[in-house]
């Protein structure tokens, strides 16, 4: 399961914010992966409340991870705890956006 779990991170790595061009793992968007039973649950937030490509998203995530093979359905469930902040992306990210 581990490794299924792990192969949903490198998949979600797959999936970018078309405005900013940075993949939602890298953004820190991404605050918890989970299998339970063939479901995989994506604990997740956006940068903002509102975000327009939020809809996008969310099924380029649910097409990313359903090619997994052994994860038969994807439960995404959208948090505004912790808020998001800059300071959640990685230095890859930073590096890329131009922000330090």
């Amino acid at each position: 399961m581990a490794e299924t779990i792990d192969t949903v991170w490198e998949m979600l790595k797959t999936v970018e914010d078309p405005e900013l061009r940075v993949d939602v793992v890298n953004l820190g968007l991404i605050y918890e992966v989970a299998l339970v039973e063939q479901t995989a649950k994506i604990k997740m937030t956006w940068t903002m409340m509102g975000c327009p490509l939020g809809d996008l998203l969310e099924k380029r995530i649910v097409t990313a991870v359903s090619t997994i093979e052994g994860v038969d359905d994807v439960d995404i469930e959208l948090v505004w705890e912790p808020a998001w902040h800059k300071d959640m992306m990685s230095r890859y990210a930073r590096i890329l956006l131009g922000i330090k």
